[in-house]
């Protein structure tokens, strides 16, 4: 099977997406003994280089195309074929997002990892708002299979797309590589562990930290470890004024080695986010023994299951209690470290490949399928 995957997302900040992509790579790239599998992964940027090292037996194609005019091409010329560019055949190619990947005659996935988009447009980076609510629907019904991380997001997909359940594969994130920590720490903090945007719920939690703040002066400070964006301008104002100034910082982005650091002396995380296609920071936290508080919305509780406390992302009040209740019982912090623990060992990027891989068997059938009906 030849594969060809679109790397871009991993060429910067490996977060999100690009962590996504990343791990999967590795993880194809160890079943290739098992499997016949010839990967390629794809990069194209004017100004990025594909300089990271790839796994063994890994193909790389680096072109010097800007990201933005080869997307343009793509999503609204469907021009060039990606072959023309990757110099290569191809069984299937895969984007990491919505939006498909022209390509002459290999099957060809899409990865929707929320709807955040369909709901919001407004709050969209400039081509994701200009894009993905107008052409997501067609794109997913020419896909020849919907890549998606968690079954709320599928369910999403399918109800807001209209997309038959049995074209829309899981595959959910795996859980990273880090060993427990050995014990919490002595003092520590909160974190949370996102990027500073609406959906993210930032604001409610400030408030209800606030209430924790003035019930418990002696409560841990708050970390925020995220990127900014420009609404989040005046979320971030309130950290300089009371009662938040001193006991609030924001980290911005952070790279893989600052976040375990933060993670290690993590009191606890809180997510309340209104919306969730998976939850990254809610797995890493539970696979380091971090207790996690988190939204009763979106993917979070399917990630979490009873590993974490769960509380209604809207009710301010029912989130500070929620914090105030871990930092105050040290059995209710060892259970969830514990459960979070296990809970955090189901999902392995190697289960993550094993599905990736049969929507890769699925939609090469379904291609060829459809090309036989002349449909392709």
């Amino acid at each position: 099977m030849r594969i060809l995957i679109d790397y871009r997302p991993a060429l910067r900040h490996r977060t999100g997406v690009g962590l996504w992509v990343t791990r999967l790579v590795e993880a194809l790239a160890e079943r290739q003994g098992a499997e016949a599998l010839e990967i390629t992964v794809f990069s194209s940027s004017w100004k990025h280089r594909l300089i990271a090292a790839l796994p063994a037996r890994v193909n790389g194609v680096d072109r010097r195309v800007p990201v933005r005019l080869l997307n343009w091409l793509w999503h609204h010329a469907e021009w060039p074929a990606v072959e023309s560019l990757a110099s290569g055949t191809f069984d299937v190619v895969h984007s990491p997002s919505p939006l498909l990947i022209p390509a002459r005659r290999a099957a060809r996935l899409i990865t929707i990892h929320d709807v955040d988009f369909l709901r919001h447009p407004e709050r969209g980076a400039r081509e994701i708002r200009r894009d993905y609510p107008v052409l997501a629907r067609a794109h997913a019904h020419r896909a020849d299979g919907v890549v998606v991380p968690s079954a709320h997001t599928g369910d999403e997909v399918a109800r807001r797309l209209d997309i038959p359940r049995d074209r829309i594969v899981v595959c959910p994130n795996g859980a990273p590589d880090w060993p427990a920590r050995t014990r919490p720490p002595a003092t520590g903090h909160l974190l949370f562990v996102g990027t500073i945007a609406p959906r993210k719920n930032v604001d409610r939690l400030l408030t209800a930290y606030a209430q924790v703040r003035e019930r418990r002066p002696d409560a841990p400070p708050l970390v925020l470890a995220g990127q900014s964006t420009p609404e989040s301008r005046q979320t971030l104002a309130r950290l300089t004024r009371p009662p938040l100034a001193g006991h609030v910082r924001h980290e911005g982005y952070v790279d893989e080695q600052h976040l375990r650091t933060l993670y290690d002396e993590a009191v606890l995380l809180v997510l309340p986010s209104l919306d969730e296609g998976f939850g990254i920071p809610a797995l890493e936290a539970m696979t380091v023994g971090v207790p996690v508080i988190a939204a009763a919305r979106g993917a979070l509780p399917e990630v979490v299951g009873d590993a974490g406390l769960l509380v209604d992302p809207l009710d301010v009040s029912a989130l500070a209690a929620a914090i105030e209740r871990v930092l105050s019982d040290d059995r209710l912090r060892d259970r969830l470290s514990v459960a979070g623990r296990a809970r955090a060992r189901q999902f392995t990027w190697r289960a993550s490949a094993d599905a990736l891989t049969g929507a890769y068997a699925q939609a090469i059938e379904r291609r060829r399928a459809r090309v036989g009906s002349g449909q392709g």
